[in-house]
C-alpha cells in the first residue's frame, strides 16, 4: 500500500519540478527551452570549452559569444 502511493506521487512532482527550472530561465524571452541548459548547444559548447582550455578565456571571446547566442536562441536567458 505504501509503495504504490509513494511511487505515484514522486514521479509527477519530479517531472513538474524540472520544467519550472527551465521555464524560469526562459521567462524573460517568452520561449520555453526544449532541453536543460547543460544539454543545449553542444557544438558551440564543445568548441568554446576546447578554445578556453587551449588558449585561455581572454582569447576565445568570439566562441563564447557564439555559444551565448545559441543559448539565447534555444530560449535561455543569458
Amino acid at each position: 500500500m505504501g509503495n504504490s502511493a509513494s511511487q505515484g506521487v514522486p514521479a509527477p512532482s519530479v517531472s513538474a519540478a524540472q520544467p519550472v527550472t527551465t521555464a524560469s530561465a526562459a521567462s524573460a524571452s517568452g520561449e520555453k527551452p526544449k532541453c536543460k541548459a547543460c544539454c543545449a548547444c553542444p557544438e558551440t559548447k564543445r568548441a568554446r570549452d576546447a578554445c578556453i582550455v587551449e588558449n585561455g578565456e581572454e582569447n576565445c571571446s568570439a566562441l563564447i559569444e557564439a555559444h551565448k547566442k545559441c543559448m539565447r536562441d534555444a530560449g535561455f536567458n543569458i
